[in-house]
């Protein structure tokens, strides 16, 4: 069973790793939209306000899809005065804790919320509210129920890892999301 769980756990996050490793490149089409709206704006006294939708909308898009990597990475931000110095028993309590109090409770109330703020711009075919604004708002609305998706599948993915860590079988964590020693978390030797 512990066995099955690992490969769910490996398959979450490779599906996080790659969906954020390429929605992660938007970053640079963002930059070089935003660029192209200002010269533009100041250098040819002109502007497109579907370009000025588009770079705001990338940036929308880019965070929602990789939320669920960053929670992958432990980018996310952690009140780690307790945590970083704990052992890891003691991380794999207050993640799986975290997890199911937290995570999955806030995950269900943005799916709740905004699954009916989704449809209701699918059945309006919603665009963007400027005149000559981007078509498809409904489109980059579909993305909170992604990221409500992907964040809960790490989530998933962070029980598992406890889970295995209580269970005495961290062997059947991957390297790449173990976790760090006390040692190696407080630079201390």
């Amino acid at each position: 069973m512990l066995k099955i769980l690992a490969a769910l756990m490996r398959f979450i996050n490779h599906i996080n790793k790659v969906v954020g490793n390429t929605f992660a490149w938007l970053s640079v089409a963002v930059v070089v939209v935003c660029f192209a709206v200002v010269v533009e704006r100041y250098l040819f006294s002109t502007t497109r306000l579907w370009m000025q939708d588009l770079y705001v909308w990338l940036n929308g898009l880019m965070f929602t899809a990789v939320a669920g990597f960053a929670l992958f990475r432990e980018d996310h931000v952690r009140v780690d005065i307790f945590y970083r110095p704990a052992s890891v028993t003691k991380k794999a309590i207050a993640d799986l804790i975290g997890v199911c109090v937290f995570l999955f409770p806030f995950m269900y109330a943005v799916y709740y919320i905004g699954l009916p703020y989704v449809q209701r711009s699918w059945r309006l075919l919603e665009n963007s509210a400027n005149i000559g604004g981007m078509p498809g708002l409904y489109m980059l609305k579909t993305f909170i129920l992604v990221f409500v998706a992907l964040v809960a599948l790490q989530g998933l993915a962070m029980a598992i890892r406890s889970i295995l860590v209580l269970a005495k079988r961290q062997d059947l964590i991957p390297e790449d999301y173990r976790y760090p020693s006390v040692a190696e978390a407080t630079g201390k030797e």
